[in-house]
C-alpha cells in the first residue's frame, strides 16, 4: 500500500469519526426516548399522589351512585311497603281454640304453627321451641287427647279443638300426679324438655289405659297388665332429654302407672 492510499484511508476514518459537537447532539437526541421509557415504567409501578387521589374519588363516586338512585325514588318504596302490609293483613284467619279449658280467639296467618300460636299469641310459654323440626319433643302438647308435636302442625288445622299444655296439667294450684312423680324421682335436670316430657307421659298413661299397643308390645290383641320399662322407653322415645335423665323419667312414669293400674 502506498502512502497516498494510507493517507486516503486515514482521511476516510477521520471523516467517519463524529466531532464533539455531533456526539453531544446525538446524545441529546437519544436521551428523551430513554427518559420517557423509564418514566412510564416508574409511573406504572409507583402511581403519583395525584393519580391515587383521582382513583379514590372515582371509586367513591361509583359506590355512592346506587344510594343516590334509591333516594330519588321514595314513592316507589312507600308503595311497596303499603302493598306488603295490606297483603299480610288480608291473609289473617280467625282461629278459635280451647286451651287448658279457656276459649281463645286469635287472628293468625295460615302458616302459623300451633307452637307459635301458643307461645306468641296465647302467651303460654311453657311449651318450648327446641329443634322446631319435630325431632326433640320439647313442644309436645295434647290435642283432643292425643299428644302431638306442636311445631309440626298449623294452628288453623286445630280449629275448635281442645289443647292441653303443661300449664293445664295442674288443677286448682295442685300438681298433677305425673308432675309430682317427676319431682319425687328427680326426673329432670335443666328442665327445658320437662314440659314436653310431662305432656307426653300424661297422654302415654291415657293411651295405655285405652289399650293402645306400642312397637314392643308382645301381643297387640291384649293390653299388658302393667307398663314395663321397655314399654315406657318405647312410648317416650319421641322426647329427648339431653341431660340424660331417662332412668328417672322411666321410674316416675312407672310409679304412676302402677298406682293407677
Amino acid at each position: 500500500m502506498n502512502s497516498t492510499a494510507v493517507s486516503q484511508t486515514h482521511s476516510d476514518i477521520e471523516c467517519v469519526e463524529p466531532t464533539p459537537t455531533d456526539s453531544a447532539r446525538s446524545f441529546h437526541i437519544a436521551m428523551p426516548h430513554t427518559t420517557d421509557s423509564t418514566t412510564a415504567s416508574h409511573d406504572i409501578v409507583k402511581p403519583s399522589r395525584r393519580r391515587f387521589l383521582q382513583s379514590a374519588a372515582a371509586a367513591a363516586a361509583v359506590s355512592a351512585a346506587p344510594l343516590a338512585h334509591a333516594q330519588q325514588q321514595p314513592a316507589m318504596a312507600d308503595a311497596s311497603t303499603v302493598s306488603t302490609n295490606t297483603g299480610t293483613a288480608a291473609s289473617l284467619m280467625p282461629v278459635k281454640l280451647t286451651i287448658n279449658g279457656h276459649p281463645y280467639e286469635m287472628q293468625l296467618e295460615a302458616r302459623t304453627t300451633l307452637l307459635d300460636a301458643l307461645r306468641e299469641y296465647a302467651s303460654l310459654t311453657g311449651t318450648k321451641k327446641g329443634c322446631d323440626r319435630g325431632q326433640c319433643g320439647a313442644c309436645t302438647v295434647i290435642a283432643n287427647g292425643r299428644r302431638i308435636n306442636s311445631c309440626l302442625t298449623l294452628a288453623v288445622m286445630h280449629e275448635g279443638e281442645s289443647i292441653t299444655t303443661v300449664e293445664g296439667l295442674a288443677a286448682a294450684q295442685k300438681l298433677s300426679p305425673i308432675q309430682a312423680a317427676f319431682i319425687e324421682h328427680d326426673a329432670f335436670q335443666c328442665g327445658f324438655c320437662t314440659p314436653g316430657q310431662l305432656c307426653s307421659a300424661t297422654a302415654l298413661l291415657d293411651e295405655f289405659r285405652a289399650g293402645d299397643a306400642s312397637a314392643v308390645t308382645a301381643d297387640v290383641r291384649f293390653r299388658p297388665p302393667q307398663l314395663s320399662d321397655d314399654e315406657i322407653r318405647e312410648r317416650m322415645s319421641g322426647n329427648i332429654c339431653r341431660c340424660g335423665a331417662y332412668p328417672n323419667i322411666v321410674s316416675a312414669v312407672k310409679a304412676i302407672s302402677i298406682t293407677k293400674a
